[in-house]
């Protein structure tokens, strides 16, 4: 839940219909990942805590002004922070997705990003800016596109190979400073982690 549309919208905080969900879960005993941005899931702990289950929440900046123009509808980076501290005190296994780093924007954080979640999460996910021809006019009003040359994958726009693979190495050396376990999902990079996408912490309920 979910790698397409994120479970908490502004929405679930009144309709409670991811909640219902994770009732039928949890009664069902179905191992759940969750993929969101928002500190919205926090308010579950009640739930997660007796499921087999792990959070993963995307942080992309630390910078809250920031993130209103690069991800202008999501909670701000601190109230996701504060939602990882609360799942941590819970004992609910967790991973960020520093997803995605994109050039000259978020790049520059990448250290920072990881040492202020290593206290909270064991894995990283990464991946760089992948942006489709709808989304390229929107993404050149954060950054220069123009200035590199974008190979194309299925419906996707990449970086060049050299490019990606920098920004990922520097996340990957950030994870090994803090002992945590890191991945990236769809970039050919290599990596030693048990899964991608963060499924393999699941928590095992007897």
């Amino acid at each position: 839940m979910s790698n397409s549309s994120d479970p908490y919208t502004p929405e679930e905080e009144k309709l409670k219909a991811t909640r219902k969900c994770l009732h039928i879960f949890k009664e069902n005993r179905v191992a759940t990942l969750i993929i969101t941005k928002s500190h919205l899931v926090a308010r579950d702990i009640d739930l997660l805590s007796k499921m087999k289950v792990a959070v993963s929440i995307s942080i992309t900046t630390l910078d809250n002004e920031k993130a209103k123009i690069i991800e202008p509808k999501a909670p701000s980076p601190s109230k996701r922070i504060d939602a990882l501290k609360k799942l941590k005190k819970a004992a609910i296994p967790c991973s960020i997705r520093l997803d995605p780093i994109i050039p000259s924007i978020n790049d520059e954080e990448i250290e920072s990003i990881v040492e202020k979640v290593a206290p909270y999460v064991s894995h990283v996910v990464a991946s760089t800016i992948k942006p489709r021809n709808d989304s390229m006019k929107r993404l050149a009003k954060v950054m220069n596109v123009a200035k590199y040359e974008w190979h194309r994958h299925g419906n996707a726009f990449y970086l060049p190979k050299q490019i990606r693979f920098k920004l990922l190495e520097r996340v990957e050396n950030a994870c090994k400073e803090y002992g945590l376990s890191f991945a990236a999902c769809r970039e050919g990079y290599k990596f030693k982690a048990g899964s991608c996408d963060g499924s393999h912490l699941i928590k095992m309920i007897p």
